[in-house]
């Protein structure tokens, strides 16, 4: 359960949350606005981090608006084939980035994610407006300029600079350091990022948590598997044996299937095929001129940064199932419609410039539901379905098979659309409908849940175990005495504050 300090006079118990405990009593019990002014350099690693974040969503935005621009073509012929366009996607896909800010602080750690998933929704929409504007140099036509899809990719080396240099001057990981053995590195790391002294009780604190951490996720490993950890054994024996676990137990294998499975669902309610071939998908429902066509995917990136917006308020008040089930619901009726309507009109969109249009709207309105729910909704489960020895490993099983389904889809679509036409957009509705079923079924609430109660829904005691062996690893290594030592001068503090308020003439009557 969560630390608090104040529920036995031994604290013999388990210090879950205790720097983040103390540094909202350091904030004077804000870690908002109020930490985020103490802590500069803390904000300032979440703003670096997003610049990965937005790198990831401008490649993404970038490469659908190439393909649809007529110097492009004449430049690169084959590309205008549907076999091409997918092996490209897919390739560059393989190549992607991801920014892992784990230097950041605690009481930011919520915000950092937010700025990763705003920064990729900013990066989409930025790139698809600078298209729209680029496809206008030389004339939309056979003599427009190849600086019209040269540019876009030009610009997108310059945050890409900022982000390889600025790296060069980034800290190492404290984490890291603990792990290496390489402990005054990491209290110095800490030091310089909090803006404390080394010997500040926060930084010590924060620095016990990592090191029981450590030892904690070290123990396990031998615990499980002693014939094969051994005293400096292979760092590659460990990591395997780490992956091991997550198949190792029916409960472990359930929260794992339930990881992979959601993010396929998540690539299959048919997103990426809607971000990377926007300006593709928008001419074969009718808008012919491409300087249309790019606009109407414009829209589509202003649509996706307010709705992550949205996102932000609603996951902690309404809970992941309901926010699923409706987005995947708003989803797959979007896509039905634009597939009925693709199956009815298509055959001349020129007629039928209305039903295009109307095909474009409900595209616009499928971009919303993913953006507040289902996008935010699936990152946030596979963090909060594992117990603390697996939750990293778990949590990266999950983003790799995010990411194998991402280059299928964007290796499959092209075609799809080409072969099978309005049928691509009733799959990806009926996808919606089974993930609807999947979560509704299968996947457990996670919002406000303990670890001991996620225990609960799936059968176990891991939680249980564990948070009992880390509690003695963390009284092992002196956090839970530095935590009374820090309560206890505080409370004597507060006592003589109260007698120096008290009004000279009382108890003198």
């Amino acid at each position: 359960m969560p630390f608090n300090i104040n529920d036995r006079p031994d604290y013999e118990q388990f210090a879950q949350g205790a720097a983040a405990q103390r540094r909202a009593e350091f904030y004077h019990g804000g870690l908002g606005l109020s930490a985020l002014i103490k802590n500069k350099k803390a904000v300032a690693v979440a703003v670096f981090a997003s610049i990965g974040g937005f790198l990831y969503g401008y490649q993404q935005g970038v490469l659908g608006g190439s393909f649809t621009k007529s110097s492009f073509q004449a430049k690169f012929p084959r590309t205008t084939e549907a076999g091409v366009q997918s092996l490209l996607t897919a390739i560059l896909q393989i190549g992607g980035f991801l920014y892992n800010a784990e230097l950041a602080p605690p009481e930011i750690r919520g915000l950092l994610v937010a700025m990763q998933q705003l920064g990729v929704t900013i990066g989409i929409m930025v790139a698809y407006w600078i298209g729209y504007g680029t496809n206008f140099i030389g004339g939309t036509g056979s003599g427009q300029k190849n600086l019209a899809w040269q540019l876009p990719w030009i610009i997108q080396g310059i945050p890409a600079v900022v982000l390889a240099i600025g790296t060069l001057f980034m800290p190492y990981s404290p984490r890291l350091l603990v792990n290496k053995g390489r402990d005054q590195d990491a209290i110095s790391t800490l030091s310089y990022l909090r803006n404390l002294p080394e010997n500040h009780e926060l930084i010590q604190i924060e620095f016990l948590e990592i090191k029981a951490e450590a030892i904690f996720n070290r123990r396990i490993l031998e615990q499980r598997y002693p014939q094969l950890v051994r005293e400096g054994g292979s760092i590659w024996v460990r990591e395997l044996m780490g992956y091991a676990n997550l198949f190792r137990t029916r409960d472990s294998f359930k929260r794992t299937a339930i990881a992979g499975i959601i993010m396929f669902f998540q690539q299959w309610t048919g997103i990426d095929s809607i971000i990377y071939y926007a300006p593709f998908i928008f001419r074969n429902l009718g808008l012919s001129s491409n300087s249309v066509s790019l606009l109407a995917t414009g829209v589509v990136g202003v649509i996706m940064v307010l709705a992550s917006m949205l996102s932000m308020i609603l996951i902690d008040k309404l809970g992941r199932k309901p926010l699923w089930i409706a987005s995947c619901t708003g989803m797959g009726l979007s896509m039905l419609i634009v597939g009925v309507i693709t199956a009815k009109f298509s055959s001349d969109w020129t007629a039928h410039a209305a039903g295009g249009w109307a095909a474009v709207i409900f595209v616009w309105i499928y971009i919303a539901n993913f953006a507040y729910g289902a996008g935010p909704v699936s990152w946030t489960l596979i963090s909060e379905i594992f117990p603390l020895s697996t939750r990293a490993k778990g949590t990266a099983i999950g983003a790799t098979s995010n990411w194998a389904n991402t280059i299928a889809v964007a290796y499959s679509v092209p075609p799809m659309i080409n072969h099978i036409g309005f049928g691509t957009y009733i799959l990806f509705a009926a996808i919606n409908v089974f993930s609807i079923v999947f979560v509704y079924l299968f996947v457990p609430e996670t919002k406000g849940k303990t670890l001991e109660e996620m225990d609960l829904v799936f059968g176990s005691h891991t939680s249980r175990d564990e948070t009992a062996l880390l509690a003695g690893i963390q009284r092992e290594v002196g956090l839970v005495a530095l935590l009374h030592a820090s309560r206890v001068s505080k409370e004597e503090q507060d006592a003589d504050k109260t007698v120096s308020d008290m009004p000279s003439d009382v108890g003198t009557a």
